[in-house]
């Protein structure tokens, strides 16, 4: 299996578990492979080869072919055009992203106040395209003006306004559904 294929199939085959609901543990069992090897298979960490994968799939009740095609169709290609609306959003505020993925992107844009404290589970970017925006996290205050960023690792807690109707905020976060820290 080529690179390409061997990295997404793991969103494949944790999709696949969710939707039988089995653990990690029972995939394991099931399989002979270990849970730390199956984690990472999901969290497209690891490899797996194709008797690998076909121990998976057998676990799974599928074959290796279902998984590689449910693979294959998560790979995509997706310009969204900036006149593009993908879904009901607050006014000022725009997916950047179409669907489900590992990331979460939004683009907001003037004065825009995420009135209460947030804090994820994965990781956080904010990118001013454009104006000011008043960051609090843990605490401390911090303005960022056009082309400053600020990362924030899971479990910080944080909120952010933005201080002019010219302003653009762009935050890509770490889906919730992602385990970005230690494996199952």
């Amino acid at each position: 299996m080529d690179d390409k294929e061997s990295l997404r199939v793991g969103a494949a085959v944790r999709k696949r578990r969710r939707a039988l609901e089995l653990t990690l543990a029972v995939v394991s069992s099931r399989s002979g492979l270990s849970v730390p090897f199956l984690s990472q298979i999901e969290n497209e960490r690891a490899r797996p080869s194709m008797r690998s994968l076909q121990r998976v799939a057998d676990a799974l009740e599928t074959t290796a072919t279902a998984l590689l095609a449910a693979a294959d169709s998560a790979r995509t290609v997706d310009v969204v055009r900036a006149a593009e609306h993908l879904e009901q959003m607050p006014e000022g505020v725009r997916p950047l992203l179409r669907g489900h993925h590992q990331l979460h992107a939004l683009e907001f844009r003037g004065e825009q106040e995420a009135g209460r404290e947030y804090q994820h589970r994965n990781d956080e970017l904010l990118y001013v395209a454009d104006g000011s925006v008043e960051v609090e996290a843990e605490g401390r205050a911090y303005r960022l003006e056009r082309g400053d960023a600020l990362h924030l690792t899971g479990g910080v807690r944080h909120r952010w306004r933005a201080t002019g109707p010219d302003t653009r905020l762009l935050v890509v976060a770490v889906a919730d559904h992602i385990e970005a820290t230690e494996p199952d």
